[in-house]
């Protein structure tokens, strides 16, 4: 009775619901192979470990400045410069715990009550449901598999109303590993630059895991550069989830915004992982990274082969991230026993307790005719739990 209201209206995100279920089951005795969350199976790497147990004995332990150090915001400029070809100062760069943060942070600083966000859908999770908590609105353009998951130019302006105040897309895509190219931004550039009123918020955390070529940032093009915040981090990239080290880089004002807001929820991110979060910026990305990107195109290919083979399922080749989006609207209708799959959740349900697999429903991400797969996990575990979902599938009448 004592919860507010904007409390009960926050859902919990089906990633963490669905790996919480396999995590119950496995206390049970019930092995579950977990394909639901977007977390890496590598290790960080032993450089970035090595700073972090050089800083725990050197005692940096202190607070520090609330957007990151200046040392460090000084190193993911130069990774911007570098990587990105961006140039942008340490007075532009808030350092925060989670990529997760970053985004909740521009939410606050930027909208009030009534203002609409364009969400390409499908979208993280938390994308539309942390706007309950700022009375925002959602503005949902929902893609297919037929636009590789993508949303035209044209499709983006006829979306643009009055109220429109920002627009918030991920590239690469989780889910669906999709990635917009420098000639797609440029079509959405034209359209925008129409509306200066419009913020631009450009999740680039799956940047490094890129199967096509070199990312392309939103944030390159000068005529809207300072209408838009970069949102990345080292979770993914890195194998850094449980680190939570998230980065914003934008416009001076908006960081400055930024910097009030952390102040007074949680103050700098954790001292240590800053310095992890340094050596990140500086080793070098074909040593530590590629390999690990190696792996995940490797699994991409094994998961799309052995996806072919089970009946009902659709999907396209990710260019990136680590996930596969798949269509099962041709299994709609279909029965096991008593159980009628009618949606992507009632599938995840099914293949949950049929064939010990755990992936999420495309409700989570704003499309239920859709599962997401998540392939950061070994080849073995991939090969062996795809060969349980097809025998799954097949019980299908």
């Amino acid at each position: 009775m004592f919860l507010s209201n904007k409390c009960q209206s926050i859902e919990e995100p089906l990633t963490i619901g669905m790996s919480r279920r396999s995590r119950e089951m496995a206390q049970k005795g019930i092995q579950v192979i977990n394909l639901s969350l977007g977390e890496p199976d590598f290790n960080t790497p032993e450089p970035i470990k090595q700073a972090a147990i050089q800083a725990i004995q050197e005692n940096f332990s202190h607070y520090t400045a609330v957007s990151g150090y200046l040392e460090l915001r000084q190193a993911i400029c130069e990774k911007f410069k570098r990587d990105n070809n961006l140039i942008y100062t340490p007075d532009q760069i808030v350092v925060s715990t989670g990529a997760k943060q970053s985004i909740a942070n521009v939410y606050i600083a930027l909208l009030n009550p009534g203002d609409e966000v364009i969400i390409p859908a499908p979208y993280w999770v938390t994308y539309a449901e942390f706007l309950k908590l700022v009375d925002a609105k959602p503005v949902i353009i929902q893609t297919s598999l037929e636009t590789n998951f993508k949303v035209s130019a044209d499709v983006l302006e006829k979306h643009i109303t009055p109220k429109t105040k920002a627009i918030i897309f991920s590239s690469p895509s989780n889910p669906t590993g999709s990635i917009y190219t420098k000639e797609e931004l440029s079509e959405w550039v034209k359209v925008l630059e129409k509306y200066p009123q419009i913020f631009i918020i450009s999740d680039e955390i799956y940047e490094h895991i890129n199967y096509v070529g070199k990312h392309f940032s939103i944030a390159q093009f000068e005529s809207i550069k300072e209408r838009v915040a970069v949102i990345n981090g080292v979770s993914k990239g890195y194998a850094m989830t449980g680190w939570r080290g998230g980065i914003l880089a934008g416009p001076r004002w908006l960081a400055q915004a930024c910097d009030k807001i952390q102040g007074q929820f949680t103050s700098a991110t954790c001292s240590i992982t800053q310095k992890a979060m340094h050596k990140a910026m500086e080793i070098d990305v074909e040593t530590y990274v590629k390999p690990m990107v190696k792996a995940f195109q490797s699994r991409r290919d094994l998961v799309i082969n052995k996806l072919k083979d089970i009946p009902g399922f659709k999907c396209n080749i990710p260019d990136g991230a680590f996930y596969v989006f798949i269509d099962i609207t041709q299994l709609f209708g279909k029965k096991y026993k008593d159980q009628t799959i009618k949606s992507g959740t009632d599938l995840c349900f099914y293949l949950l307790e049929e064939a010990r697999v755990s992936l999420v429903p495309g409700a989570a991400f704003g499309n239920d005719n859709y599962i997401r797969l998540s392939y950061a996990t070994s080849e073995e575990l991939l090969d062996k739990a795809l060969n349980q979902i097809k025998n799954a599938i097949l019980q299908l009448q």
